[in-house]
């Protein structure tokens, strides 16, 4: 996307064709992708204008014909309506004006001055009610739909070993080489990091006294407390009766 100071540098403009009166008409989009993807300044079609022999003042019929190699390109819509009628309205007071680009964006061209606009309609022919056709079939199929598989589809790769699985594994094997202390040298321990702070989670007393879980649980809940509510939930702390102990064991 060009930049907002860049979309405003100054630009030649050539204006060569700027009294070239040009017609600004509306086409169905399946015949704009054709045209798209035809090859440059390749025929996409004729037009056969025809003078009514009406009073003046009546719009001449435009008939266009698309070109065999147009019909012939492979697109999203194989069939498509060979022949459309154009029709024509008037500019009225407008002042429209067709503007091109160069390839490289260094240079702006006027393609002419509006003079008639109008839209292409396609004749309802054959092509055109297998086109309509088409068109509600693919905007009636359902988004999703059962199909019967005639064979398994694998949309997983099935696995013996599962990431929760291996991390239960190596937890364990970390609480197993956890070597168990004496119970009286694990309640030391746990005594004197009461002594600094009152509550604790089990992971933070794992970490100070390097002992499995399970066997540090056992200690812990002789004791400790472990509170169930806010605003210390799922934390230890000691029993008032130790906490008391070490108070007296302390001041004597």
């Amino acid at each position: 996307m060009q930049s907002i100071d860049k979309g405003h540098e100054p630009r030649d403009v050539d204006v060569t064709a700027a009294t070239r009166g040009v017609w600004l008409v509306k086409v169905p989009k399946y015949l704009a992708e054709r045209w798209e993807k035809a090859e440059g300044n390749s025929e996409v079609g004729k037009l056969r204008l025809t003078r009514s022999k009406l009073p003046s003042g009546q719009k001449p019929e435009v008939l266009f014909t698309s070109s065999d190699t147009i019909m012939a390109q492979v697109g999203t819509v194989s069939d498509i309506p060979h022949q459309h009628k154009f029709a024509l309205t008037a500019v009225a007071n407008q002042n429209l004006t067709v503007f091109s680009q160069s390839p490289n964006l260094d240079r702006v061209f006027i393609e002419g001055k509006v003079i008639q606009r109008g839209e292409c309609h396609p004749i309802a022919d054959d092509n055109y009610r297998k086109l309509k056709r088409k068109q509600l079939e693919i905007n009636n199929k359902p988004k999703r739909e059962i199909v019967l598989l005639q064979q398994v589809v694998m949309a997983y790769k099935p696995r013996s070993d599962h990431i929760f699985s291996s991390e239960e594994r190596q937890k364990k094997k970390e609480d197993a080489k956890r070597s168990r202390l004496d119970r009286d040298r694990v309640m030391d321990m746990l005594f004197a990091a009461f002594e600094k702070h009152q509550y604790y989670n089990v992971k933070d007393l794992v970490g100070i006294t390097k002992q499995p879980i399970p066997y540090l649980k056992e200690i812990l809940q002789e004791i400790c407390t472990y509170n169930m509510k806010a605003p210390h939930k799922n934390m230890w702390e000691l029993k008032p009766e130790f906490r008391h102990y070490r108070q007296q064991e302390g001041s004597s």
